[in-house]
């Protein structure tokens, strides 16, 4: 199974650490396409050496390789938005993960829509939890490889 995992760069690294072991959780079921997401030492400005137009056009590629598509949402991120649009837009199915957060709140453009799956949780044991669930609803053979 290839996993394409969306979380917030520049938008903020404050939930790198989150991202880091929801990735290390994720490898059990296969391929992290995005595994840098949860590099504790990617920067804010993201990856150097490349241009927007590349990481732009080699993260899409990604995605549409990717059998599922799984994204932290708790730091708003343009990009994630945007990802898990052109998701849904090619047929992948979508869960996104928040955590609940005083004074805020998920965007209704993610929360209110019907072609995603979306999950609060509050503990690294509740997202695998959710995780466990969701691959087992629709992708039962990727159980098989726990």
């Amino acid at each position: 199974m290839k996993i394409y995992f969306a979380g917030a760069i520049r938008a903020g690294r404050d939930d790198v650490d989150w991202y880091h072991q929801i990735i290390d959780y994720l490898k059990k079921y296969g391929k992290v396409l995005t595994e840098h997401v949860g590099d504790k030492n990617l920067k804010p400005f993201g990856e150097e050496g490349l241009k927007e137009s590349e990481i732009h056009d080699r993260d899409f590629e990604w995605m549409l390789q990717s059998d599922v598509v799984i994204a932290e949402v708790s730091i708003p991120s343009l990009g994630v938005g945007y990802e898990i649009a052109k998701a849904i837009e090619n047929g992948k199915k979508v869960l996104c993960l928040y955590r609940p957060q005083e004074g805020k709140r998920l965007s209704a453009m993610i929360s209110g829509s019907n072609s995603v799956i979306n999950a609060e949780y509050k503990t690294l044991d509740d997202a695998k939890k959710i995780i466990d669930n969701f691959l087992k609803l629709y992708y039962p053979k990727s159980h098989a490889h726990q």
